[in-house]
């Protein structure tokens, strides 16, 4: 385990298991530089500075969310078919990011996750029920993927005949932003990008001509202090971030978080109990550790504007440091026993799996909500869960998300 090189931080096994490269080097230094360019903050302490100083730490790195071919000639032509890749949420720093968080802030409340979550438990219960009627299935795809997937298409004004696309758009998005795909690949996600802008701008045409009760329809008539609408590649950019950050990353801690259970009977023990107990308090803390074990969202990147220290390393002005949340979230400075699963421990909720401050994941309460009536759901209903025989868990690499591709499971329905 310490002979991990520093520079193979990047090497897509390391990428797929980066735990013993955080073991080895999380020891080290809080930060650590993999080029003249280019950092990994692994500390808890130094990535919660970090995501705090948006002045020298900058959201503004549209460029390295386009792709490594952006700016292939191929890739370029098709893109052009659709709208420009704009600053609103994810990379953009104050005040243009505190003008777009406050507009969808407004659509995206909890008020609004209360009041779907009655549909949210039918979608759940329904999903159940399938897998119930068969003694296994594979998790990823029966449950995981399109619980998610249907909650955040319904609310950006899609329907059930659009959750296939809702997930192969989204597939696209995520490819691109892991930076780790052939230009065949490439291609074909551009693609799926234009195809995307153009099926929402249909539906941003509608909603504008006749407003609908959906997060859609909220940013298209949404103006905060009489401020300006949102334009057209304003809005797409809102919906195609809320779209993967509103499937993909709730996919990956639902799954990881049943392997977890499944890999540790005594706190899946305790989870059970708590489901038949109506313990909602300890469900929620069960979601927080999920998702500080998870970190689906493994790192982020930040562009640095100024010549800037963190963890006693130096970081020259017009450095790439990313954020590794995952190791963040298990630093034994922060989490005694970092990488034991309990869904008791007492500080889960700290954890950096949605971001920290003003780019805290705008759609971490929708997120939390669907994980909590899941398991709940899935423990009173279902027993006995198992990985089915030969099959070995695998995480593909993605630069900056991490989650199962597939889980087969057994169990049987509860007496």
């Amino acid at each position: 385990m310490n002979d991990i090189a520093a520079s193979s931080f990047f090497e897509p096994q390391v990428i797929a298991d980066p735990f013993d490269y955080y073991r080895t080097w999380l020891p080290k230094s809080p930060v650590v530089q993999l080029s003249d360019s280019m950092f990994l903050v692994l500390s808890y302490e130094h990535c919660a500075q970090a995501t705090g100083d948006v002045e020298t730490f900058s959201n503004n790195f549209q460029g390295t969310l386009s792709g490594a071919m952006a700016e292939d000639g191929d890739v370029a032509a098709i893109l052009a078919q659709g709208w420009p890749q704009v600053d609103t949420l994810l990379t953009a720093d104050p005040p243009t990011h505190t003008r777009f968080r406050k507009l969808v802030n407004l659509a995206f409340s909890m008020k609004r996750v209360a009041a779907i979550e009655e549909d949210m438990r039918g979608v759940v219960v329904d999903l159940v029920e399938q897998m119930a009627a068969r003694p296994s299935c594979d998790f990823v795809t029966d449950f995981a993927i399109p619980l998610p997937v249907a909650m955040i298409a319904s609310q950006i004004g899609m329907t059930g005949d659009d959750l296939g696309k809702v997930k192969r758009w989204s597939d696209a998005f995520v490819d691109r932003l892991g930076r780790m795909i052939a230009k065949e690949r490439e291609l074909e996600c551009a693609r799926e990008v234009v195809e995307f802008q153009h099926f929402v701008k249909a539906r941003i045409d509608e909603r504008r001509a006749n407003p609908t009760e959906d997060l859609l329809s909220d940013l298209v008539h949404a103006a905060v202090d009489g401020e300006r609408p949102l334009e057209d590649a304003e809005i797409l950019s809102i919906m195609q971030q809320l779209m993967v950050a509103g499937n993909e990353t709730t996919t990956s801690a639902l799954a990881g978080g049943l392997l977890q259970l499944i890999d540790n009977p005594a706190q899946m023990a305790k989870a059970v109990a708590a489901a038949d107990a109506g313990n909602e308090r300890a469900i929620i803390n069960l979601v927080e550790e999920v998702l500080r074990t998870e970190s689906p969202t493994a790192g982020m990147w930040r562009m640095v504007r100024q010549d800037a220290e963190l963890g006693g390393i130096k970081i020259p002005q017009g450095a790439m440091v990313q954020l590794r949340y995952a190791a963040a979230n298990r630093d034994p400075a922060k989490y005694p026993d970092p990488d034991r699963f309990d869904i008791e421990r007492t500080n889960a909720r700290s954890h950096l799996a949605f971001g920290k401050g003003i780019h805290m994941c705008v759609g971490n309460m929708l997120s939390r909500k669907e994980m909590a009536v899941a398991y709940t759901e899935l423990l009173t209903r279902l027993t006995d869960f198992a990985v089915a025989d030969g099959h070995a868990p695998s995480w593909p690499p993605n630069m900056l998300l991490r989650g199962l591709t597939t889980l087969p499971i057994t169990y049987r329905r509860r007496p």
